[in-house]
C-alpha cells in the first residue's frame, strides 16, 4: 500500500509540474503540511493545496520579473484591448513572456484598437514564469518567455466582428483550411515524431465563426512591419495559404515546418 501510494503520489508530482511548473513543488508542499496536522480527508488535503496553489500562483506575478518573465492580463476591462483568451491559461501559468514581447503585444493591441475601434486582441500561450528551457507541452519552443501565441480575429455568418471570440473554447486546432490549389509544403508526409496533427474528428464540433480576414491581415502586416523595427520581432509563424489568402509580406514572415504544429488556427510570434 505505501508503494502503490508513493508511486500515485509521484504520478501526481509529474503531472502538476509538467502542466504547471510550480504545481509539483507546491503539492509536496501540502503534503508535508498535511503531514505534520494529521490532515487525512481527502477533501482537507484538497483544500490546503488549492490555498498553496492560489498563494503560489499569485506570488509567481511578483516573483517572475526576477527570472526576465512578465505576466501578460487575464481579464480584461471595458478600455482594455489585450487578453488572454481564457482565465484557464492563466490558473496554468502560461501567461509569462518576456517584458519586450509583452510591449509589442500590448502595442499591437492598441495598433488594432486605432484602426479597429472596438477590437480587443485575444492572446493564448506563452510561458511559464520561471527558468529557461523547461518545456510548455505541447509546444516546441515555448521554453524562453520570447514566444506568443495570438489568436485569429472571428466574424459571423453575416460579416459581423465578435470581439474576443475564438471558433475552439482555448483559441488552438480550429484549423483554417487549406483549399485545392493552395501550397501544402507537408502534403502526403507521414512523419511519426511530428506535433503536426490534423485532427479531423474534431473540427465539427468548433463553431461557425469565419475568420476576420481585414483584422487578421492588419495584425500579421502590422507585426511584419513596426513589429520588426521597433519591437524586435524575429518571427512570424503562419501556414503559406494563410500567408497567400490574406496576401501579407514581410521575411520575418515563416513556415514552421512539418514536425511543428499547424499554424493556421492562430499566429505564432518571436522576438529576438
Amino acid at each position: 500500500m505505501v508503494l502503490k501510494r508513493r508511486i500515485i503520489q509521484l504520478v501526481i508530482f509529474l503531472a502538476l509540474t509538467v502542466l504547471t511548473q510550480i504545481g509539483g513543488v507546491i503539492y509536496l508542499l501540502a503534503l508535508l503540511v498535511c503531514s505534520a496536522f494529521s490532515l487525512r480527508r481527502w477533501y482537507a488535503r484538497l483544500l490546503v493545496f488549492a490555498v498553496f496553489y492560489a498563494a503560489g500562483t499569485v506570488s509567481s506575478n511578483f516573483v517572475a520579473p526576477s527570472f526576465g518573465r512578465v505576466p501578460l492580463p487575464c481579464f480584461s476591462g471595458e478600455t482594455d484591448t489585450l487578453t488572454v483568451r481564457s482565465g484557464l491559461f492563466c490558473l496554468l501559468n502560461r501567461n509569462y513572456v518576456t517584458p519586450s514581447m509583452r510591449d509589442l503585444a500590448m502595442a499591437l493591441a492598441d495598433a488594432m484598437n486605432r484602426k479597429f475601434p472596438g477590437t480587443t486582441t485575444v492572446v493564448l500561450d506563452g510561458n511559464f514564469p520561471f527558468v529557461n528551457g523547461f518545456p510548455l507541452l505541447p509546444h516546441i519552443s515555448h521554453s524562453d518567455g520570447r514566444k506568443l501565441d495570438i489568436a485569429f480575429y472571428y466574424q459571423d455568418a453575416d460579416g459581423n466582428y465578435i470581439d474576443q471570440a475564438t471558433r475552439s473554447p482555448l483559441g488552438y486546432f480550429a484549423f483554417e483550411q487549406p483549399t485545392k490549389g493552395d501550397e501544402q509544403p507537408c502534403a502526403g508526409r507521414d512523419d511519426i515524431l511530428t506535433t503536426r496533427w490534423e485532427l479531423e474528428w474534431l473540427q465539427p464540433a468548433f463553431g461557425d465563426y469565419e475568420l476576420e480576414e481585414k483584422r487578421t491581415a492588419f495584425a500579421i502586416q502590422w507585426l511584419s512591419g513596426t513589429g520588426v523595427e521597433r519591437f524586435n520581432l524575429e518571427k512570424i509563424f503562419i501556414e503559406p495559404h494563410l500567408r497567400d489568402r490574406l496576401h501579407v509580406k514581410g521575411h520575418a514572415i515563416r513556415f514552421q515546418g512539418c514536425r511543428a504544429a499547424r499554424h493556421d488556427d492562430h499566429i505564432h510570434i518571436q522576438v529576438r
